[in-house]
């Protein structure tokens, strides 16, 4: 068929732009979407050439089978989703690679007693054969796999696309990288708004792109919950009461970019405080949700302290804290909190990309400075705070500047806001609009 490509520029929901390609037939008169390249992907070919087992782990509906089957078009893809292929698998695994050098198996966590066969072929036939394993499950947390494949895998976590991935910009042209520059400096300028309010409620899976309509989204939301909890996590694990786990899901969904303090999270929801560790667990293992740590100087400190907690995709957290419509969300007392972690999941795609990569971070102290975000690379550091507001002032940054104070290596603080400015707030910090880092 023949295609081209928009003259405009049209706008995801959230009012940022993206290309789209038009795919028409005789009539002009059909369109779809066409396959938006993920940042992550040269990072993958690159392990795939350097390692035996790629690894690509991510939640439900992130894109990993999209992105694998257009990545790596020719190479044999199977997925233990299809029932007949698991079946073979757990009979006799190594027939999944007769005849091939290179394969996919998606899902893999369906299998885990496919690893030892994959580790035997790997050592046998080392730099020949090729693996890439993908799943719905943090396969890093799970024992069997990181048991079985040591030393011999290289490991890659697909989110949810950030707001740069859907316009499709360049890794080489983005924003964020400079900011580790030593010698930055930036012009000051006025920038366009982008209103993150609607973005954070619809989502950031890529089947999103495809709805408009509020009720579209909700109902595909509720779909996802519900796929979730009757079919993924039975797999996972035994869970005694569903309607106890989404209670806790949505306890967890208030207290986003929170401290976790799970003996509240118990109170509040009437389950004991060990099954509540077992259901935080099994969120993290999905990609569902994540621990941030916080930050001190001795690595040895950083595992005594409560670590924050984040969703994936902020619209998953604000779906199941129960705001369904645009003013309620707008109103509601923990809007910084699901704006931060919007940023939380921008961040982790940025640091994602970086050799090697970036460490996210909190920092809280005693009497209550925090700043949302410590970035560690080896040591440089980096500073972001979020604040949900138009106009930038100096008094925002109070708090960059006493970590900054305590730890004079930091390059620069960056305070991440909703409004326009681009600006200097201090010699070494740096307001700018949020979604300007992922362009």
């Amino acid at each position: 068929m023949p295609y081209r490509r928009s003259k405009t520029r049209p706008l995801t929901p959230g009012g940022v732009p993206c290309i789209i390609i038009h795919i028409m037939n005789d009539n002009y008169a059909n369109k779809e979407w066409f396959y938006r390249k993920r940042w992550i992907g040269r990072s993958v070919r690159t392990a795939f050439d350097a390692f035996p087992v790629t690894v690509v782990t991510g939640a439900r509906q992130v894109g990993k089978s999209t992105f694998l089957q257009n990545e790596f078009p020719g190479i044999r893809y199977l997925s233990l989703d299809d029932y007949p292929v698991l079946e073979q698998a757990k009979a006799d695994p190594a027939s999944l690679w007769a005849g091939t050098d290179q394969v996919i198996i998606d899902e893999v966590q369906k299998a885990p007693e496919l690893l030892d066969a994959i580790k035997l072929a790997a050592d046998n036939r080392r730099n020949e054969k090729k693996f890439i394993l993908s799943g719905s499950s943090n396969l890093l947390l799970m024992k069997k796999v990181s048991e079985s494949l040591a030393g011999r895998a290289s490991y890659f976590e697909m989110l949810p696309m950030t707001s740069g991935e859907m316009a499709q910009y360049e890794i080489e042209g983005l924003n964020f990288p400079e900011l580790w520059r030593k010698d930055l400096t930036l012009e000051e300028r006025e920038l366009k708004r982008v209103d993150p309010v609607p973005l954070m409620r619809t989502g950031f899976m890529p089947p999103l792109m495809f709805l408009r309509g509020e009720a579209e989204i909700l109902m595909w939301w509720e779909g996802y919950v519900r796929t979730y909890l009757e079919r993924d996590l039975r797999e996972l694990s035994r869970v005694d009461s569903l309607i106890d786990f989404r209670g806790v899901m949505a306890a967890l969904a208030l207290r986003t970019a929170n401290p976790l303090n799970q003996s509240d999270v118990a109170r509040d929801t009437r389950v004991s405080q060990p099954t509540v560790y077992r259901y935080v667990n099994l969120l993290e293992v999905s990609n569902l949700v994540s621990r941030v740590l916080p930050y001190f100087p001795s690595r040895t400190k950083r595992i005594t302290k409560s670590p924050k907690i984040y969703f994936t995709d902020p619209a998953l957290s604000i779906y199941l804290a129960g705001y369904h419509d645009h003013e309620s969300l707008s109103g509601a007392r923990e809007l910084g909190g699901f704006f931060e972690s919007m940023v939380f999941l921008h961040l982790s795609a940025l640091c994602g990309l970086m050799v090697p990569k970036a460490r996210i971070h909190y920092w809280r102290t005693t009497t209550g400075k925090e700043v949302d975000f410590i970035l560690e690379q080896g040591k440089k550091l980096l500073a972001v705070e979020c604040k949900l507001t138009r106009k930038p002032a100096y008094g925002d940054i109070k708090n960059l500047l006493a970590f900054m104070e305590d730890h004079p290596q930091t390059l620069r603080g960056i305070l991440l806001h909703t409004g326009t400015s681009l600006r200097y707030l201090h010699s070494k910090v740096l307001a700018v609009p949020w979604w300007w880092m992922t362009v």
